[in-house]
This record gives C-alpha cells, sequence and structure tokens, in this order.
C-alpha cells in the first residue's frame, strides 16, 4: 500500500506558504508506518518542534491501474476519507535552504492520520465537497473541492503515468489554507460535510 500526497493543491494554501501555484500536480510518497488508524494518539517526536497539521481529503484506489485517462479516472475510486499530513516544518525548512529533500519531515511514523471513508455514492457532487479541521472544537481549516487547482480525476490520471495504483493505495489530495502547529494536549476532529470522521489527541 502506498500513501501518495499531493502537495499545493490549492492556490490559497500556495500562497500562505509563499510558493508558485504549480502547473501540473506536485506529489510525494509517505510509508505506510505513517499511518495512524481508529483515532489512535499522535505521539509529538522529539526530532521535531514545530509540527503542523494539514488536513486533506483522501481517495482510496480500488483497482488497479496505469496510464489512466483523465475520463475513466473517477473509476478508480468508491471511497472518500478524510486525513492529516503533519510536517515537521523546522525540519523541511532546513531541508529547503540546502536543497536537499524533505522526506523526513513529512514521511515520518505517525505523520497520516486516518479517519474513516464514506461511499462516494453518498456524495451529491465531488466536485463540491465541504470538508474541515478543528482544534480544541476551534475551527483552524475549512475547505472545497470545487477549490481544487486538479480535481481527484486529474490527479489520478496524472500519478498513474508515473506510478502504477494499485486497490488500497491512498491519495491525500491536498490541504486548504489555515495551516498551523499543534501541540501537546490539542484534539482535532476532522469531518466531512460536517459528518465527524476523524478524532485525536496529541500526546
Amino acid at each position: 500500500m502506498k500513501i501518495i500526497c499531493i502537495g499545493r493543491n490549492y492556490a490559497e494554501h500556495a500562497k500562505e506558504m509563499n510558493a508558485a501555484v504549480p502547473s501540473e500536480p506536485v506529489f510525494f510518497l509517505k510509508p505506510d508506518t505513517a499511518i495512524i488508524k481508529d483515532n489512535q494518539a499522535f505521539y509529538y517526536p522529539a526530532f521535531s518542534t514545530d509540527i503542523h497539521h494539514e488536513v486533506e481529503l483522501v481517495l482510496k484506489i480500488s483497482k488497479p491501474g496505469k496510464n489512466i485517462g483523465i475520463d475513466f479516472a473517477y473509476k478508480y475510486y468508491d471511497e472518500i476519507g478524510i486525513g492529516i499530513d503533519f510536517t515537521a516544518r523546522d525540519i523541511q525548512s532546513k531541508c529547503k535552504e540546502k536543497g536537499l529533500p524533505w522526506e523526513k519531515a513529512k514521511a515520518f511514523d505517525g505523520s497520516a492520520p486516518l479517519g474513516k471513508f464514506i461511499n462516494k455514492e453518498k456524495i451529491k457532487d465531488v466536485n463540491n465537497i465541504n470538508f474541515s479541521l478543528k482544534i480544541n472544537n476551534v475551527l483552524v481549516q475549512q475547505g472545497s473541492t470545487k477549490d481544487l487547482l486538479f480535481s481527484f480525476d486529474a490527479v489520478i490520471s496524472y500519478v498513474s503515468n508515473f506510478i502504477t495504483l494499485k486497490t488500497g493505495d491512498l491519495i491525500f489530495t491536498g490541504t486548504p489554507s489555515g495551516v498551523g502547529p499543534v501541540k501537546i494536549g490539542d484534539i482535532l476532529s476532522a469531518s466531512i460535510e460536517n459528518e465527524l470522521l476523524l478524532n485525536f489527541e496529541i500526546k
């Protein structure tokens, strides 16, 4: 199982990170050891003092595919969930300054808490899904797929040109603006259309 993460897929998030809006999807990978399931706690790692939350909708690939045409991409996922792409911002900044890869800032153990999935047939319009993240019951991020730079279908098609998608692979589709730090004791709650699907504590 692969975890494929799309970066800078919302223009406002790109702006808040002082990053250029991409002309094609940007993606990176996390290992399966990044996943935290069943609302288990996230333990703040000793190697960072600046862990940031990034809430994202997650696609679960339902069948294998390679070089998938954009018009057929919708057939390759049946479920949509929500997750957090945790980023060690201090480590990421140091790597960027040196021109080094920054997987260790994104792909560390526990960096991808994953909530429940819902069948996409229950969603009226996948191109207008509202989702949000609250910390300690305070809204910190909210987004809608209508603002995606690259749609679910575009992302699936693009990634499959480079990497064969397999059943069970996960695609984190990008975060809206509002990313920021978390601290020990915080409770993170993520929802799709006001349905709570992920709720866990930082320890």
